[in-house]
């Protein structure tokens, strides 16, 4: 469990990113937007490359804070209680709808990649749908899922007014 550990990409992400910024190398971009740590902020690098795009960073896509499980392998963990430092699902699906409400309020009617991790990313997922996150599904490494969002949609999920509009490109980096 990786965590908000700073790690770093491997091959094998180096060539996954570079086929998201080949798919996305036409497309219209005004932002990439990443993770503060260092494996999302290196996704994020190559991603904006081909649009001479500077990566912004927010700690809001951080990967869920696995606590004493940080660097720990899922199936050592089997049968173990979880401990209390551990980021509460409440906390991550606030943090989502934060960054939701930060998007469409710093990017209003702008077209902008952003670059998180697997847990914070569906928890994002579930705060858009309006739904659990048991109902999302999984997103692998290197996938693309487009957001529109808009102050209405944000306004919905956490009380935030105001009337423009971001689209907002989730990629996962792990």
């Amino acid at each position: 469990m990786q965590g908000q550990t700073q790690g770093e990409l491997n091959e094998k992400g180096r060539e996954q990113a570079r086929q998201v910024a080949e798919r996305l190398a036409g497309e219209l971009l005004d932002a990439v937007v990443a993770s503060d740590l260092h494996r999302a902020i290196q996704t994020a690098e190559i991603i904006a490359a081909p649009h001479g795009l500077t990566v912004q960073t927010t700690s809001l896509l951080r990967e869920r804070d696995w606590g004493g499980f940080t660097g720990r392998f899922i199936p050592e963990l089997k049968g173990e209680v979880w401990p209390d430092d551990i980021e509460s699902e409440d906390a991550l699906l606030e943090r989502a709808r934060q960054f939701l409400i930060y998007m469409t309020a710093t990017y209003p009617g702008k077209r902008v990649v952003a670059v998180g991790h697997g847990i914070i990313n569906k928890a994002i997922l579930a705060i858009y749908a309006q739904c659990s996150m048991r109902e999302v599904q999984r997103m692998m490494n290197a996938e693309v899922r487009v957001l529109v969002t808009t102050a209405e949609r944000a306004a919905s999920a956490a009380a935030v007014a105001s009337s423009s509009a971001a689209t907002t490109a989730t990629a996962s980096a792990e």
